[in-house]
Formats: C-alpha cells, structure tokens, sequence
C-alpha cells in the first residue's frame, strides 16, 4: 500500500512538472499573459517582475527616476544597454521610413494629449506652435558622446521609446524564459506576443487573436498561428481625443514629418517578425505612414509579414495581409 501510495505521488509530481505554468500580472500600464510548457529551471513570478522593472528603471518615460525621464528633463546619461539596444533598432526604421518612424516625436505626442508631459491646449489651431514642436524632432539628433554619455543637439527634445520598448520588455521575458531551459512558451504583453516552440497542449502551433478595430468591440476578427515569431500591433481605433469644439477626431499616431496626428484610413497594422522589439516598431511606422506605404514596407522585407486592417472608401472593413501569411491567418468574420 505504501509503495502504491508513492508512485501515485511521484506520477502527481511528473505531472506538475510537464503541466503549463500560467503568469499573470500587471506591467507598463496595461497586463501580461505567460504560459509556458515542459520542463526546466524553476521561474516564479517575482523573477518575471523583477526584470520589468528593471527595464522600466532605464526606459520609461512615466517613471520620474528612470533614465529616459533624467534623459528627457536634459542630464546626460550613461545610456546602458537596454537604452542602446532600443535606439539602434528604432535607428533602423528611423532610416529605413526616411524619419516616418521617429521616437523624438515624443515632443508632439505630449503636445497632443497622447503623453506623459502636458497637453499644449489648443494646438490643432495653432500651425507655428506645431512648426517650432517639429523643429525639435528628429531621431539623428541624438548622439552618445566621446565619454559615453547620452546627448541631444537641442535642448527640449523629448525621446520617447513607447513605440518600441514594450516589444523589447517581451523579447527580455522571452530570453529569460529560455535562460531557464523552455522552449515552448507564449509571452503576451498589452496584445502583443512573441510564440516560442509550439502549444503542447494541444500539440500545434500557438494561436493568436487580431482584434476587431472597432472601438468598444472586443472581439477579434481573425487569428494567426504562430511558431516562433513575434507579433506586435498598433491601431487609431482605441486611443484618440474629440475636439469638443469642432467634434474633430485626433488619434494617437502623429506624423513627425508633419507634426499632426497621421490621417489614413489605416485602421490597425499587426506586424510579425524574429523578435518583437522589430515587429513593434515596424507595427509604429506603418500607422504613421497609411497603408500603401506600410504595404510597400512590409512587401520590402523579407523578415517582416503583416496583416493591415483598413476601411475603403464606402467605410467597409477590409484586410490585407502578405503573402507569408497564406495557410496561418484565419478570418473569424466576413469582410
């Protein structure tokens, strides 16, 4: 009887080890989902928290004390290496968007009520206002100098990492995970996700939801299946303002070339590359550029798949998505 009693509690403790582990908690601003499956090291969720906030300390821009904000109130920094690595990927789709992609449009977002500084009231009838905001935008205006430390040409630059950062907190979660001997997981951050490995539990690949980009709709219009990729999306369709006055809409996606908030009938980009620090960024840049530039993007890189979510001229929903994409995106409505 002993002995049967023993391996019932070794076939229960193999069976906790190969069952998903699920974490849930809360990180900049919005939630996070884990599930990871198989064996290895063991993770616990303050581990998980403790490199949130880590990252938080060096990129936010609402933490007060994080670099990016001592940065942003005009001291010079030793950037660190999560800075560094965030500036040179957004490099790259700075250049590649010929500044579509600028992550000193910060200055503008916070004048237009999408930041965390102040709103300048009034700025939508105010075009000189916009024209001195612009002028201190422009990604190649920050520089690391001689002595390693963190620069701007022009004094009130505001860099802002938002576009990008929350892609780069899942890509650390993703490493820390694997550091612990996992390669089957799902790390979901605020609706974006990287896919490791496969869903064991139901032994194919992971699925992910596209949401509907409608506001107040919860639902989803299609879902991808996913094997280690990245996917990351951006959208106009929930945060936005009203102009009280004229009853004018103004969403969250400013254009730095112009300094206005991007106007496209684009309404969602959802983006998928190797890592999710890419596939955000790039989900940033195709809202600011409209749908023919983010189609020619997309089309132009062999790493990047897309899925772009766009009203026509009579307000009819439609997707596109690239030819990648055939066979894994399913459309869970009629278009």
């Amino acid at each position: 009887m002993k002995k049967k009693l023993l391996l019932l509690f070794l076939l229960s403790i193999a069976c906790n080890r190969s069952g998903p582990k699920v974490f849930d908690g809360h990180a900049l601003g919005t939630t996070y989902h884990i599930v990871i499956t198989g064996d290895g090291k063991k993770i616990r969720q303050k581990d998980i928290d403790k490199l949130i906030a880590s990252l938080n300390a060096s990129l936010s821009t609402y933490q007060r004390q994080s670099l990016l904000s001592a940065f942003n109130r005009g001291e010079a920094i030793i950037p660190g290496e999560h800075i560094l690595y965030v500036m040179g990927e957004a490099g790259k789709i700075y250049r590649d968007t010929k500044g579509i992609y600028d992550p000193t449009v910060g200055v503008l977002v916070n004048a237009w009520g999408f930041g965390p500084g102040k709103r300048i009231k009034g700025i939508e009838h105010d075009s000189l206002m916009v024209d001195s905001l612009r002028s201190l935008v422009g990604f190649d205006m920050i520089y690391v100098d001689g002595n390693g430390r963190l620069r701007k040409r022009k004094k009130g630059m505001f860099l802002d990492f938002n576009s990008i950062a929350k892609g780069y907190v899942i890509d650390r979660i993703g490493a820390l995970i694997r550091s612990r001997g996992y390669d089957n997981f799902l790390v979901e951050l605020g609706g974006e996700v990287i896919a490791s490995g496969i869903n064991e539990t139901e032994n194919r690949p992971w699925r992910v939801g596209i949401d509907y980009p409608v506001a107040g709709n919860s639902s989803e219009i299609a879902y991808l299946e996913m094997r280690d990729r990245a996917l990351a999306t951006s959208g106009n369709y929930r945060k936005f303002r009203i102009d009280p006055g004229t009853g004018r809409k103004y969403v969250h996606t400013i254009n730095p070339l112009t300094g206005y908030p991007a106007v496209s009938h684009l309404l969602s980009a959802s983006v998928t590359a190797p890592n999710c620090t890419v596939a955000d960024g790039w989900a940033t840049a195709c809202m600011a550029g409209g749908f023919e530039k983010a189609k020619s993007w997309i089309l132009s890189k062999d790493f990047l798949e897309g899925i772009l979510i766009y009203s026509d001229s009579l307000g009819k929903i439609k997707v596109w998505y690239s030819p990648g994409l055939e066979g894994k995106l399913v459309l869970e409505k009629e278009i």
